[in-house]
């Protein structure tokens, strides 16, 4: 097991005034140390980085390779995949059971959580229809998700907010983001599949979200989200491929006006 580069352990403070939490998260599949492309370990990464850098926690990030876990992850977690939330010695397992906790139990995490039925259910299902377009390969599929990106578009522009609920990130924006960003880095791979520049309001969005240290610092590299759906079609990476230097996509193809 490794600590994440640059992680928020040291974001709060040491001295026993707050709390230190530890996320553990899934290692790439390339070099079995930085950052894997798991979804939700993105997720819960950036909703408790934005509670570190409010200085209500401290927050310990650890990548674990679950290719070759090591003997102390097995011991204490037997088939367990990450994410893995651990409070005060309390390891917290399941998905569902991780937001709850953020949200009832660590100081601030009630304030991520914003109820807003709207915003749910305009981002849900988004990562289906990734994945159905990405082995399905037909324009049908490509234009389910072109659909899906629109409304979210198009609730944007209503709404004229920095972010989905308003102009203070929420758990939706953390749900949101690392989707666009396998979207964007996946689909263009794999089908050459890119976010239409007429969406001016998403990539808007976008922008506002790369210039975030919670989404940057939790951020697999490309190479790692593309490996993450090469293993799940079968296919194995090339040999300079597994070599290249880690590179994230993070540039905006239309002008932003602030």
């Amino acid at each position: 097991m490794s600590e994440v580069e640059n992680n928020q352990e040291t974001n709060g403070t040491s001295n026993g005034d707050v709390p230190e939490i530890e996320l553990i998260i899934k290692a790439s599949t390339i070099d079995g140390r930085r950052k894997g492309a798991c979804l939700f370990c993105q997720e819960y990464f950036m909703d408790l980085y934005l509670l570190a850098e409010l200085k209500t926690i401290s927050l310990k990030v650890t990548t674990v390779d679950m290719q070759k876990p090591p003997p102390d992850f097995r011991t204490n977690f037997e088939a367990t995949h990450p994410p893995i939330l651990i409070d005060n010695g309390l390891a917290i397992l399941e998905n569902d059971k991780i937001e709850r906790h953020i949200m009832k139990n660590i100081p601030g995490g009630y304030n991520l959580f914003v109820q807003d039925k709207e915003v749910a259910t305009l981002i849900e299902n988004l990562y289906v229809k990734l994945k159905l377009m990405l082995v399905k390969k037909d324009e049908a599929k490509n234009n389910a998700l072109l659909s899906h990106l629109r409304k979210i578009n198009d609730h944007l522009a209503n709404r004229n907010t920095r972010f989905l609920t308003g102009d203070t990130m929420c758990c939706f924006d953390c749900e949101l983001m690392p989707r666009l960003q396998h979207i964007r880095v996946a689909g263009k791979y794999f089908v050459d599949f890119e976010i239409p520049t007429h969406f001016t309001a998403l990539w808007r969005y976008m922008y506002h979200m790369y210039q975030l240290d919670a989404f940057t610092q939790s951020c697999p590299a490309d190479q790692d989200i593309i490996n993450h759906y090469k293993l799940q079609q079968m296919l194995k990476m090339k040999k300079h491929e597994e070599l290249e230097t880690p590179t994230f996509t993070t540039s905006i193809p239309i002008d932003i006006t602030e």
